[in-house]
């Protein structure tokens, strides 16, 4: 009789519940988890909690991972300031110029070339600063009264050495007050008594009282 039932029973692996069975998930209560006849059965999943501030936050999040992207292409998708094509290059360019075919590259040089010869020259006066509140919009200076000075290579070396030596006195000046300064301390030092000449050799790195304090 075992043996029949377990040729009828081939394995637990493919049975299939057909009508739900009193005491399993799917057998409690009336008329609830009812499953069709041949379907297998469904476990249960127990659904899990969202944390109370994911809710908000997935916007910002997501829209400060595309700023980011955006950022890094645009980086790496720059335009360089000065273009290096070999000869061959160069000929494939203008020959596709012939055909009137314009890389983005070669546009982009053609308009800061176009824009740099529309910019005033250096060599001509130009007005520095917000226009309309220069010195000589608002009229405090003359421009006519303004001196024009035309200065060449050996002028500028000149003057460079003038600056230079001018900045080496006033660095030996402050040298020498510094020198003179720490040799009357040594000798302030030495017109003290013996027993106060140990305490005034010693550092006092007490900071400064503030300026309130010394007020009334």
């Amino acid at each position: 009789m075992f043996r029949n039932l377990r040729t009828l029973v081939p394995s637990t692996h493919s049975l299939i519940q057909r009508f739900p069975v009193s005491g399993t998930a799917k057998g409690k209560g009336k008329g609830k988890g009812k499953d069709k006849a041949g379907q297998p059965l469904k476990r249960s999943i127990i659904p899990k909690k969202k944390p109370a501030g994911s809710g908000g936050g997935g916007g910002r999040g997501r829209n400060a991972e595309s700023e980011l992207t955006r950022m890094a292409e645009s980086c790496l998708d720059a335009p360089t300031p000065l273009r290096h094509l070999s000869a061959k290059d160069l000929q494939r360019e203008a020959e596709r110029e012939k055909l009137g075919l314009i890389s983005k590259q070669r546009q982009r040089e053609i308009d800061q070339a176009k824009q740099k010869a529309a910019s005033p020259s250096h060599d001509e006066p130009f007005l520095m600063g917000t226009p309309g509140l220069d010195y000589i919009s608002l009229g405090l200076v003359d421009a006519d009264k303004i001196p024009e000075y035309k200065l060449t290579v050996e002028d500028g070396r000149r003057l460079a050495k003038e600056y230079s030596r001018v900045l080496m006195r006033k660095h030996r000046a402050r040298q020498a007050a510094e020198t003179t300064l720490l040799r009357l301390k040594k000798e302030a030092i030495a017109a003290l008594p013996e027993k106060l000449q140990a305490a005034a050799l010693v550092p006092d790195f007490t900071p400064f009282p503030q300026i309130d304090s010394w007020l009334p």
